[in-house]
């Protein structure tokens, strides 16, 4: 991903043991490559690779599953924190308007 172009980007920062960081270097020379270049195929070849592996949809649905029991979970207890209510779009909770006597005035 190049941000040049509008996408956004993480840095990611690993430790690599010397005799494979000069590996690493050394086929990415090879094939004419940046070290970051080079890092971002082999990250696109393991996220390939595992989502190839039979069980992987199945972890997958699991993890989903949790999240969103996790975010079930949290919208309950924000909804708690304002006795069940909605929350108004600013994140405020709502409230009821008193009402106004005709003809008087404060």
């Amino acid at each position: 991903m190049d941000p040049r172009n509008g996408n956004t980007v993480k840095t990611l920062g690993i430790k690599l043991p010397d005799a494979l960081h000069a590996q690493f270097a050394l086929v990415a020379q090879l094939d004419d490559d940046s070290l970051g270049d080079a890092a971002v195929k082999a990250v696109e070849l393991y996220v390939q690779t595992k989502r190839a592996e039979p069980d992987f949809a199945e972890r997958a649905r699991k993890a989903l599953e949790e999240i969103e029991r996790e975010a079930a979970a949290r919208a309950g207890a924000i909804q708690g924190l304002f006795g069940g209510g909605d929350i108004a779009p600013q994140g405020k909770p709502t409230s009821t308007t008193r009402s106004r006597k005709t003809g008087s005035e404060d």
